[in-house]
Formats: structure tokens, C-alpha cells, sequence
């Protein structure tokens, strides 16, 4: 890596405009972010802001473009697309790396490179999460990272992101363990300002994340009710219970037991009734929601495990229904 890397943040939406408004603003790295529509516009006009507790700061990337192929090789890509629209965009985010470039997935729920490494059929997510093979074609798990964000931002207008609170990053290789690079990675994000750390094992980390993902976004999406309203009601806390329960028992069969590190009952109500689920924003919009990275391959999971998940089976059937009626 360069004395100053060329970064790239690929999908400077909420998270990805938090990433690249942080990168940018140490002036240590040549930032390039790659947007659409309005939101291109205004980053390309008057610049990229970030409105945070810790500081507000604007900041103008080196280079802001709808088409990645005009940017120069890049050290690492900090991918920050919602799941379904990697594949498409797999071939573009591979020729964006330079020679020993990293692309580091930032996404939720179960991510395309969840068997790298790993034994057995169980693990295989290709059918669902990069069903034509176009990712470990044109990137590849030896060049990538996984990463998992607890941090709150929204798109407040075309070229202001909004943190609200939460900056917790937390970055694995997909094959487990540590390297040089994982490290290298997660001093270059602290030294920017974000709450980066490594870990192990990324795995658990998408577990622990899914586990409340699986819930509330879903539950978001179908009652349109805010994630305080969804949770102060006892029917429908009773069915993100059910919910959760059920992630944890295809966790536990998948190999990693989280009943200690969890509990499926507890509801932490947000200090706002405002607070929707990406789900719901995405509902709202008429844009494809994440379903298969959030539902879909847990419930594949358990019918290899024969895990019983009769509460996951009807809410996937529901949401995936709620998605195929949108505006096409």
C-alpha cells in the first residue's frame, strides 16, 4: 500500500457517505467515491458533508463519478452496496483494484463470501447471494474483507449524511483469522475516526448483527411501524422473539452457539418513534429490499440442517411478496 493509499468508497450512500466524509477529512488519502443521481450532483457541487455529534466536517473527494471504470487503479475498495446489487456490479469492482488491492464488503446479513474457507455443502450461498459465480470470479475471496458496521446514518439530502449516533466497525478476513492487511486496514479506518477493530472471527460478528436484523427489518417492512412502535407491542415483540430464537438455533447448528452472547427477549427501545429499519425505508421508496441476505439464506440453512423455522418460513414468505409486488 501506497505512502497515501487510494481509497474508494463504492456506494457513498448513508454508511458509505459516513466512510468516505471520515476518509477524506484527515487529508491522509486520496478518497474516490462512487454515486448516482442527485446525490453524485450535489458531492460533485458543493462537496460531501457529514453532520455527526463528533464534528461536522465537508470535504471533496478526489473524484466523484457514476462510472467506476474513469478511476484510477485503487488500493482498497470499501464496497457499501446493499447485497442484491453486488453481482452486477462485481465485474466493475474488480477491475477497480489494483494489483494486491483489497475490496472490503461492508453489507448485512449473510454475506457472498460466507463459505470461503469453510467444509461442507451447509455453508454454500452462491445459489442465492452470487448465484452466476460473478463475484468469486471478478474479485474473489483472497482479495476481499468482510466487515460488519453498528452505526445510525441517513441520506438527509442529496450530498448531507446524517450520523445520529454509533460508530462501531468491525472488519475479519473471510477465512478467518488475522494478516498483515486486516491489521494495516483497521489502523488506517481508527486513524481516520472510525471505531474500527478486527476480529477472528467475522462469522459470529454477521451472526450476532442477523440476530437483530432478522427482526426488526422484516417487521418494519410488513406493519410499517417504527422500530419503537413494533417494539412496544407485545404481539409483534412476541413474533421478533419467535424470530430471533430461530436465527439462533440455525447459528447454533451452523456451528456457532450465541444463547450466551444473546438474548431474544430483550428490547432496547429507541429514544425516538422516527427510527425505521433500512427494510421499511426501502419498502416505503418501492426499492428491492435485502431478503435474501437477511432471510433467505438462513432459511436455506435450515432446511439443510433441518432446523425447524416455522416463524422464519412465514414472515420470508411475506416479505418476499411484499418485494415482488413493487413498482417494476
Amino acid at each position: 500500500m501506497s505512502a497515501m493509499p487510494r481509497l474508494c468508497v463504492y456506494g457513498a450512500g448513508a454508511v458509505g457517505g459516513h466512510l468516505a466524509a471520515r476518509l477524506a477529512a484527515g487529508g491522509h488519502n486520496a478518497v474516490s467515491v462512487v454515486a448516482r443521481g442527485d446525490h453524485l450532483a450535489a458531492i460533485r457541487d458543493n462537496g460531501l458533508t457529514l453532520l455527526s455529534p463528533d464534528g461536522d466536517v465537508t470535504v471533496r473527494p478526489v473524484a466523484a463519478t457514476a462510472d467506476p471504470a474513469t478511476l484510477a487503479p485503487q488500493d482498497i475498495v470499501f464496497v457499501t452496496l446493499k447485497a442484491h446489487h453486488l453481482p452486477g456490479e462485481a465485474e466493475r469492482i474488480g477491475a477497480l483494484l489494483a494489483p494486491g488491492g483489497l475490496a472490503v464488503f461492508i453489507t448485512n446479513g449473510i454475506p457472498w463470501w460466507w463459505a470461503q474457507g469453510l467444509d461442507g455443502a451447509v455453508h454454500e450461498v452462491a445459489g442465492l447471494l452470487d448465484p452466476a459465480g460473478l463475484l468469486a470470479r471478478h474479485v474473489g475471496g483472497e482479495r476481499t474483507l468482510g466487515g460488519v458496521v453498528f452505526s445510525s446514518n441517513r441520506v438527509d439530502r442529496a450530498g448531507v449524511i446524517v450520523h445520529a449516533g454509533f460508530n462501531s466497525w468491525i472488519f475479519g478476513e473471510p477465512a478467518g483469522g488475522t494478516s498483515p492487511r486486516l491489521g494495516k486496514t483497521v489502523r488506517l479506518l481508527a486513524e481516520a475516526g472510525i471505531g474500527a477493530s478486527e476480529s477472528p472471527d467475522l462469522r459470529r460478528e454477521v451472526l450476532l448483527k442477523l440476530l437483530r436484523n432478522v427482526s426488526g427489518n422484516p417487521l418494519g417492512a410488513l406493519t410499517r411501524l417504527s422500530a419503537r412502535q413494533i417494539g412496544e407491542r407485545a404481539d409483534l415483540r412476541a413474533v421478533s422473539s419467535a424470530l430471533r430464537r430461530e436465527a439462533m438455533a440455525i447459528s447454533a447448528a451452523l456451528g456457532w452457539d450465541l444463547a450466551n452472547a444473546f438474548d431474544p427477549d430483550s428490547f432496547k427501545l429507541p429514544a425516538t418513534g422516527e427510527v425505521r429499519t433500512s427494510m421499511l425505508q426501502d419498502a416505503l421508496a418501492g426499492r428491492e429490499m435485502e431478503v435474501d441476505a437477511l432471510l433467505g439464506q438462513l432459511a436455506v440453512f435450515a432446511r439443510r440442517l433441518g432446523v425447524a423455522v416455522p416463524t422464519l418460513e412465514v414472515v420470508l414468505a411475506l416479505v418476499s411478496g411484499l418485494n415482488d409486488s413493487r413498482p417494476q
